[in-house]
């Protein structure tokens, strides 16, 4: 594989436009716009092309082999790869466009922004960060005084008006969200090596996945098991006459702890993937912050996605931030 420039830059730009807050159809609509050309030539973008750019591994430089197989050698027909042959991860096999970093802090932007369970434009690095201590509901921009020299982006909850009563929470301008952003990791920055060594620790414990493991291997081979003796008695049936009373009290007995194992290896596999998204927070998390030596004097979007999970405003003025180790900091108005 070799690198495009021109093409590379490209993917960079999505890269950089996503993670300042942009979805993939307005991203879509920008490169159309712009007159820049899709990976097949064409001068419209479509959404999903922008979504698969960014969860492809090969931009940071790894490869996923036989995601299809060929189904037919001679009619040369292809199909996508559900489990009917192996798959192979191969790390760092060529020169990467995208920081592996920067490549996981988008991943984890798409499961946040799918985790939001509703729809928001996703137009800031603040959209669905800020939350209103209220209602629960997400702060939105709105632009004042937009034909004027006065022309100010203001963000307030969405649902301020729609209630009975309005929330209370009051506005907060874009610049001051930037500012209050810098006096929390200030805050943060004062407990930087204890909080790098908790991390440190919590990321030891997120990593060991040999408990989840062996109960895993262990429910597989129970499984495995079971699907034998399953099929031992249907064969028996087929072949000899059992009391059906009996045959079927062994059967069901059999498939309950099938569904059973079935079920308890599906929560092992989501508390493993649980674990790994988690270790990957922290991993971005504990990386921004042990770079960052120095408190920025200016705000700085990525590191703002690093390390803020959301901030709550409240209605007296303060806004407390979460940040992604579930440290809070409070700030005031």
């Amino acid at each position: 594989m070799e690198i495009v420039p021109e093409e590379a830059e490209t993917v960079r730009l999505i890269y950089r436009m996503f993670m300042q807050g942009q979805t993939p159809y307005a991203i879509a609509k920008y490169l159309t716009d712009k007159g820049i050309p899709t990976p097949t030539g064409k001068e419209v973008w479509r959404h999903r092309t922008v979504e698969n750019i960014l969860s492809n591994e090969k931009y940071k430089g790894d490869a996923r082999l036989q995601k299809c197989y060929t189904v037919d050698f001679l009619s040369k027909k292809r199909k996508e790869n559900e489990g009917e042959v192996p798959q192979y991860y191969v790390e760092g096999s060529h020169e990467a466009i995208i920081e592996p970093a920067e490549w996981q802090l988008v991943q984890m932007e798409i499961q946040r922004r799918k985790n939001l369970g509703r729809s928001h434009s996703c137009c800031s690095p603040f959209s669905a960060k800020l939350k209103c201590g209220d209602c629960g509901e997400y702060f939105g921009s709105k632009v004042w005084h937009s034909n004027s020299k006065y022309k100010r982006t203001v963000w307030q909850c969405n649902a301020k008006f729609k209630g009975e009563s309005k929330c209370a929470t009051p506005h907060l301008y874009e610049q001051r969200i930037k500012e209050l952003f810098l006096e929390a990791v200030g805050s943060l920055m004062e407990k930087r090596e204890e909080i790098i060594g908790d991390c440190r620790a919590v990321m030891e414990m997120l990593a060991d996945c040999s408990t989840i493991d062996s109960e895993l291997e262990s429910a597989s081979s129970e499984m495995e098991v079971t699907a034998g003796l399953i099929q031992k008695l249907v064969d028996e049936n087929a072949t000899r006459r059992l009391d059906q009373h009996d045959y079927r009290r062994k059967y069901d007995g059999y498939v309950s702890r099938y569904i059973a194992l079935e079920s308890r290896t599906d929560s092992l596999k989501k508390e493993k993937k649980r674990k790994e998204i988690q270790y990957d927070i922290f991993s971005g998390f504990f990386a921004e912050l042990s770079g960052t030596e120095k408190l920025p004097v200016d705000f700085d979007e990525k590191l703002f996605y690093r390390l803020v999970d959301y901030a709550t405003v409240y209605a007296d003025g303060r806004v407390v931030f979460t940040f992604r180790n579930g440290a809070q900091v409070e700030t005031r108005i």
